[in-house]
């Protein structure tokens, strides 16, 4: 496995309105590229963020995310909605 393998993190959200989205997966390095593999083979659009992703890893399982998280996670939420708009 290579260092980037390695580091590799990984952070899965679910939204259902009108709840705040909440973390449903999250790993690092193995298990991090096959959430990433899993999110691929089932079409899910994948946002590349490190930053934001190192702070959802803080977030519990199944856990609504903070609120000063919101702004950042809206934005991810508007290009998965625009990704899945342009394949209709």
């Amino acid at each position: 496995m290579s260092e980037a393998e390695k580091s590799t993190l990984a952070v899965a959200l679910a939204y259902d309105k009108p709840r705040a989205p909440r973390v449903v997966a999250m790993g690092r390095g193995w298990l991090g590229q096959k959430i990433i593999e899993i999110a691929e083979a089932n079409g899910v659009p994948l946002q590349h963020d490190a930053a934001l992703a190192e702070a959802l890893a803080t977030v519990e399982l199944e856990t609504e995310i903070p609120e000063d998280l919101y702004r950042a996670v809206a934005i991810v939420i508007g290009y998965v909605l625009r990704t899945n708009a342009a394949r209709v």
